[in-house]
């Protein structure tokens, strides 16, 4: 039985019970009432007729007479005719007169005049008024004895006894009930009109689930939200938020977000985009995080309920992607420098083949002198350690292709050994891909000037370009957003214009690594007016010093 039909009867078994017990009360309440209104009109009638001064000198003439009064003569008496003109105004059952020994004087059963009553009178005749339901010759009913004095300080000449009949205390109860009765299935039919109301407003608003439907749905939801590292917040058709895991709080920097809007909450232009509708997928940058944002509208039964957006953090994922892109630079070095070294040995093997050993044991003299393959890298040979003489030769290669020449600096000081070398590369990589496409976008000549130095481990680097620099100049390069740095493109290539970053990651990224290594990245000069921006970047405990080097050489 669905749980609506259950709480249908319910209901309607609730109703019908309160409904029982109530035409039960104010069916004992009427009774009591019908029982109390008879009595109290018995006596009020008998309390008229004891005070009535015929009534009391006659009944006070009898009880002066020693003797029992006959019969005939009460029959047309003066009190008979009494009594039995108050029974017929007031449709009693009896009125009954009676002298200080019970004698009835006047009774509707008129051969029962001049006989002891049937009934108590003793504490009458004591002065006590008495209301009761009692049982006589006439049977049950509902009567009111009153004392008759003759005098207000002598003791009572009789008794006046009134009474109604059960059936005419009682001949209104059935219209008492039938009421009773009406209300009471007026209120079942109510209730009934009630509960389906219910009933359809509680299976619209659950979508025709039921409660034990319910309490599966948020189980599963409370499971699968908060086991699962992606974020999830949702929002209702009034763009209120309803749903928000942990992951996405944190990714999002939310506080207790259930319940209030989305507008009021901190949320970027590009997520509050996807939350009205206005797109299925984006990539932003909140704090140091890279978010992919994947949304999609909830519909059933074609009513649209709202919006859920995932949220996935991507920053490791693009740290890596950066790291492996060095690695990629690093390898296309190792490359090139293999097919170099293979062309020298080319030339050794064809020398020693022409029996010109003195010519090659020259030419392997002047490649000992020279050093390593050399790259087409100006100020190449300022930078002694290898790792980054490959890195930077590679990247100057690519560089090279797209109409950019790599410099690097008079400036450039590098003493010791790189030991960070995924770092140093990720940041260093950033920063002259950035520079590139600054120049890139600039125009001639297209150029980008390197300089390193070292503070014992630490190393220092800036990387200045060719480009238009930053637009706007006030514009934040680590600002939150997928387009952090505008270039303005040149008229001669405008194939790498718009954000100077690519996807907008790789200055939040850099900054990332940096600090998390205890340094920094910023931004130095947002150039402009002919001139290019300049980064620099602090890199701590990056480089092993050159006495830490020979140290480890003796050892």
């Amino acid at each position: 039985m669905r749980f609506a039909t259950r709480l249908l009867l319910v209901q309607l078994a609730t109703v019908a019970a309160v409904v029982a017990v109530c035409t039960l009360v104010f069916g004992w309440l009427g009774v009591q009432q019908l029982r109390a209104e008879s009595e109290a009109t018995a006596l009020n009638i008998a309390r008229t007729l004891a005070e009535d001064p015929d009534v009391r000198q006659l009944v006070a003439e009898f009880s002066a007479d020693p003797g029992t009064p006959e019969a005939a003569a009460l029959r047309d008496g003066t009190l008979q005719q009494i009594a039995i003109a108050v029974a017929d105004r007031t449709d009693a059952l009896f009125v009954v007169i009676t002298d200080d020994h019970g004698i009835r004087l006047a009774h509707p059963n008129q051969d029962l005049l001049g006989q002891v009553v049937s009934t108590p009178f003793e504490e009458v005749l004591r002065g006590t008024e008495v209301v009761d339901w009692e049982v006589g010759t006439l049977g049950e009913s509902a009567r009111a004895k009153v004392p008759i004095y003759d005098a207000p300080d002598e003791p009572p000449v009789g008794e006046i006894s009134v009474g109604f009949e059960r059936a005419s205390v009682f001949d209104e109860l059935p219209a008492l009930i039938a009421t009773i009765a009406v209300a009471g299935v007026t209120a079942l039919a109510l209730a009934a009109l009630a509960t389906l109301l219910v009933r359809r407003r509680f299976e619209r608003l659950t979508l025709g689930l039921q409660p034990e439907d319910l309490v599966a749905l948020v189980q599963n939801q409370a499971a699968v939200l908060e086991g699962v590292g992606d974020g999830v917040l949702a929002v209702d058709p009034d763009g209120v938020v309803r749903v928000c895991n942990s992951a996405a709080e944190r990714m999002l920097g939310l506080d207790s977000p259930v319940g209030r809007s989305a507008d009021s909450l901190p949320l970027d232009d590009t997520l509050h985009r996807l939350l009205d509708g206005r797109g299925t997928s984006a990539e932003t940058v909140v704090g140091d995080r890279v978010l992919y944002l994947d949304a999609r509208p909830v519909v059933r039964d074609s009513r649209p309920l709202g919006v859920v957006v995932v949220v996935r953090d991507r920053t490791d994922i693009e740290a890596l992607a950066g790291r492996l892109e060095t690695v990629r630079a690093t390898t296309e070095a190792l490359r090139v420098q293999r097919h170099e070294f293979a062309n020298r040995l080319h030339v050794v093997s064809g020398l020693l083949d022409a029996d010109r050993g003195t010519e090659a044991r020259a030419f392997l003299d002047e490649l000992t002198h020279r050093g390593s393959v050399g790259v087409d890298l100006e100020g190449i040979e300022r930078v002694p350690d290898p790792f980054l003489q490959s890195f930077l030769g590679a990247t100057a290669v690519t560089a090279r292709e797209r109409g950019v020449a790599l410099v690097i600096t008079d400036d450039t000081l590098l003493l010791g050994e790189v030991t960070a070398a995924e770092d140093t590369a990720a940041v260093l990589g950033n920063l002259i891909d950035n520079a590139i496409r600054a120049a890139v976008a600039g125009a001639a000549p297209r150029r980008v000037e390197i300089t390193l130095l070292t503070d014992g481990a630490e190393l220092v680097l800036a990387v200045a370009d060719s480009g238009a620099g930053i637009a706007p100049p006030d514009r934040d390069p680590f600002a939150p957003t997928t387009e952090t740095i505008a270039v303005r493109p040149s008229a001669a290539d405008t194939s790498d214009a718009g954000p100077v970053h690519g996807h907008g990651y790789g200055l939040p990224l850099s900054r990332d690594l940096a600090r998390r290594r205890g340094g920094d990245v910023w931004l130095i000069s947002a150039g402009g007016d002919g001139r290019g921006a300049v980064f620099g970047a602090r890199l701590p405990s990056a480089v092993r010093p050159p006495d830490d080097t020979h140290h480890l050489e003796e050892q």
